[in-house]
């Protein structure tokens, strides 16, 4: 009986070479993209505090974007693991061709937006707290950054529409390949640009930001190449440009289980936003510190980022193939792995903090408030691990307007107020307001719980669809 528990709980061999097999190329390419992220923000850290804090900036509106296309994709991407579970091609097709339209659209929205308002959006993260030269030069700078990102977010659309396809196929390698690719390239020419280095211009923020989007044409040209070149394997690909073909029944069905996925990711990227928003209410130093603070951060959370995905690919896959049951022990044992694994992740992470800021040509007390922030996130990594699974979990099983309540509905009704009071009637520090905000999440926790618990997201979506 304990021994039955036991396995129910943990698993056995078998199912961690399986889960393994998933998670590890997500988690080695979501890892080094934050590793090379991190030696990209500790480069442009070497030029100071205004031109990191420019970029620090930047990065939240970029960040609305990127969480959009992840969206966008994610949505279809819950058929997509479904079809290929059930052996639809067709199916599996539709979806790609359904990715790839929507994140276009948004696209040119998102270039549009940056286009006409860059510098109104970068100046609600500048508040009083430096002299005016410094916030003049921290907007300078974030303008430079923006302006030449906007040449790489086309090419980061279309690697996501092939990656995530891949992904739900089972294919973790080859956009884990992509993305060295194109971290070598980002690496190569950051030191090169920033710096000005064998005989390259001295371009410092600019030129991050071209040595960003020169990596993002490699990655699609590794990508789009490699799943063209292997056709055979990826049947999905066969005319998928020469006859766009969505089912009516098909897109109706993804603009209702999908389009809360898309909503919730554009609203919590931008409820986040609006969360940094108000923590830069305590000055540039706030805005540097939760910079290198989430930089660090990023390289850690790619556990429980990976295994988040890997249950929606897993669990998802079971139940387009209806293993309802074995969906259930798969689920909780991924749950488990995860909660258990960041735990101890968390320990390291606040053992080292304060190594990491000492690497940044910063003042020490930007240099202590990031150790202490990031000592406030290591503390809630197993929460943020259980509360991953759990949404993926949810998703899996097209349950998206649950996910939408769950995960952009709490941060505008519970997390946003919060901070947003604290920034404003109070004189909070920033490390207080940091470890309430995250810690209200714990309410999600049971929620979580629960929804998982009963079940809700048992639900084959492929054979509901053919049955209409």
């Amino acid at each position: 009986m304990q021994s039955a528990r036991w396995k129910r709980l943990f698993g056995d061999r078998k199912f961690y070479s399986m889960v393994l097999a998933v998670a590890l190329p997500i988690m080695a390419q979501n890892g080094v993209t934050n590793f090379v992220s991190m030696l990209d923000n500790i480069m442009v850290g070497q030029l100071g505090t205004e031109p990191m804090s420019g970029v620090a900036i930047a990065h939240p509106l970029l960040f609305v974007f990127n969480l959009c296309i992840f969206g966008a994709t994610s949505g279809a991407g819950i058929f997509g693991a479904q079809f290929y579970g059930s052996g639809d091609t067709d199916g599996l097709r539709s979806t790609f061709q359904f990715k790839l339209l929507l994140c276009a659209g948004l696209t040119v929205l998102a270039i549009g937006i940056l286009m006409a308002f860059p510098e109104p959006l970068i100046r609600l993260y500048l508040h009083e707290g430096g002299s005016a030269a410094d916030i003049e030069a921290t907007l300078q700078y974030g303008l430079d950054y923006v302006r030449v990102m906007l040449w790489g977010l086309f090419p980061f659309m279309i690697v996501q529409v092939y990656s995530s396809t891949l992904r739900e196929t089972g294919q973790t390698i080859v956009p884990m390949v992509a993305s060295m690719a194109a971290i070598l390239v980002n690496l190569t020419f950051n030191y090169f640009l920033i710096f000005g280095r064998m005989g390259f211009p001295r371009l410092e923020v600019r030129g991050a930001a071209i040595a960003t989007v020169l990596s993002r044409f490699v990655e699609l040209a590794v990508i789009a190449g490699w799943t063209h070149a292997h056709a055979v394997r990826n049947r999905f690909v066969h005319g998928v440009y020469r006859k766009i073909h969505i089912p009516g029944r098909l897109a109706k069905q993804i603009f209702v289980k999908g389009m809360p996925l898309m909503y919730n990711e554009i609203l919590w990227a931008a409820g986040t936003a609006i969360l940094n928003q108000c923590y830069s209410m305590r000055g540039l130093e706030a805005v540097a510190a939760t910079n290198i603070s989430s930089t660090i951060f990023n390289v850690f959370n790619v556990v429980y980022m990976a295994l988040g995905v890997a249950v929606g690919i897993v669990v998802g896959q079971k139940l387009g193939a209806g293993e309802m049951e074995e969906a259930r022990e798969t689920d909780t044992r991924m749950i488990v792995f995860a909660v258990l694994s960041c735990l101890g992740l968390g320990v390291l992470l606040f053992a080292t903090a304060p190594l990491f800021p000492a690497i940044y040509n910063t003042t020490d007390e930007v240099r202590a408030l990031a150790t202490n922030l990031m000592r406030v996130s290591a503390s809630f990594m197993p929460m943020y691990a259980f509360l991953h699974t759990c949404y993926y979990t949810l998703r899996s099983g097209g349950k998206t307007v649950i996910t939408f309540f769950f995960d952009s509905g709490f941060i505008w009704v519970c997390s946003m107020p919060l901070a947003f009071c604290l920034a404003r009637f109070t004189s909070v520090p920033l490390v207080t307001m940091y470890a309430l905000c995250q810690g209200i999440e714990l309410i999600k926790c049971v929620i979580g719980f629960i929804l998982v618990k009963k079940g809700v997201w048992i639900h084959n979506l492929v054979s509901q669809k053919e049955s209409a």
